[in-house]
């Protein structure tokens, strides 16, 4: 079935009022390099958590300030230089373990891939399922981390696109949008795909986003309606 212009229309405001990626608000510029993508699985770590997302992206910008933005220095920091930081980006109530689960995660990234994640995508042949499996094997990335870093990581590794999990869909739903991976897809260009899953999912946790695409809708209807009047007047 062909996407309704009601459909379109809604996700254009969703991207419009809500599109920016958590990557984008960590500072992280995502390519298929090492350090960005060691970058987005340290914030999905600290945004699987039972916190804030914007506390979690707070407590990842404060790591990689401080230096820690690949997986060696990661390493080679030590366990109160990670403490601190955490709690500088506001992360207190987890950080202690958040902090030996970030050291042994850099350990493990070292020790299985020479801290470069493409050779975990090349062990997973691409395939979504694998890559979420492999990924879990990580210390402190359990299913929601795995689904937070596939969701972001989909406009650089297009072999995982569409990867829009049941957080994402269940936004999909708050907002009459599809419930289904494809069709979504269909209602955005490709590289929007992160964006369009950072947007459903902070649809899932928040109602005010719901909101807010319901009011820029009715604003964008408010507004052609009096060009359709003064088109049909003549």
């Amino acid at each position: 079935m062909a996407p309704s212009g009601d459909e379109r229309a809604t996700v254009r405001d969703l991207l419009a009022e809500h599109g920016r990626t958590y990557a984008e608000e960590a500072g992280i510029r995502l390519r298929d390099t090492p350090q960005p993508l060691y970058e987005l699985l340290v914030l999905a770590h600290l945004l699987s958590a039972r916190i804030r997302a914007a506390t979690a992206v707070a407590a990842a910008r404060a790591l990689f300030d401080a230096g820690m933005r690949d997986a060696r220095r990661m390493r080679d920091a030590t366990w109160q230089q990670r403490v601190d930081a955490l709690g500088r980006g506001g992360y207190r109530r987890y950080d202690e373990r958040t902090s030996t689960q970030l050291g042994r995660a850099a350990e493990f990234v070292l020790d299985r891939y020479r801290g470069d994640l493409r050779r975990l995508r090349e062990g997973a042949g691409g395939e979504p399922g694998r890559l979420r499996e492999l990924l879990r094997e990580v210390p402190g990335i359990g299913p929601v981390g795995a689904d937070i870093f596939l969701r972001e990581v989909q406009g650089v590794w297009p072999a995982t696109a569409p990867y829009l999990d049941g957080k994402a869909l269940d936004g999909a739903r708050r907002l009459g949008l599809p419930a289904d991976p494809a069709e979504l897809a269909r209602l955005v260009r490709r590289e929007e795909l992160p964006s369009l899953a950072a947007a459903l999912v902070r649809a899932a946790l928040d109602r005010h986003v719901v909101e807010d695409v319901e009011e820029a809708h009715a604003r964008h209807a408010a507004q052609a309606w009096p060009a359709m009047s003064q088109g049909g007047s003549g």
